[in-house]
């Protein structure tokens, strides 16, 4: 089993910056990859990052969407179990519950939502215009 704590929320200007913390707790394997969703009120569940280590380099790789490409970066501490999401240049559509996603089974890219099996409670971000 995996637990995921997320913390770092809050409410922020437009043009701001924020950063997310994930702490992993449990079994290592089910969490090789991880990765950072977000939904607002009324809409679906959206990917915005994901990470897992490349299985020949051990590099970490990256994904994230269109949406916050340039803006958000994901990554990984993994001698403290720690995923993080660096947020900048925020906007008031990025304001949504941040949720922080594990699986043990890794996939490239950002899959869907369906696809991690343990997540954590949330951490609301709130973008004023």
């Amino acid at each position: 089993q995996v637990q995921l704590v997320e913390s770092g929320g809050g409410s922020v200007q437009a043009g701001g910056s924020l950063t997310l913390s994930c702490a992993a707790s449990g079994n290592n394997l089910l969490s090789r990859c991880m990765a950072w969703f977000r939904q607002a009120p009324g809409k679906e569940r959206e990917g915005v990052a994901a990470i897992r280590v490349d299985g020949l380099t051990t590099d970490s790789v990256t994904s994230v969407s269109d949406s916050v490409k340039g803006r958000f970066t994901i990554s990984r501490d993994n001698e403290k179990n720690t995923l993080y999401l660096q947020m900048n240049s925020l906007k008031p559509e990025d304001t949504a519950m941040y949720y922080c996603a594990a699986t043990g089974i890794c996939m490239g890219g950002i899959r869907p939502s369906t696809t991690y099996h343990y997540w954590g409670q949330g951490t609301q971000v709130t973008v004023s215009s």
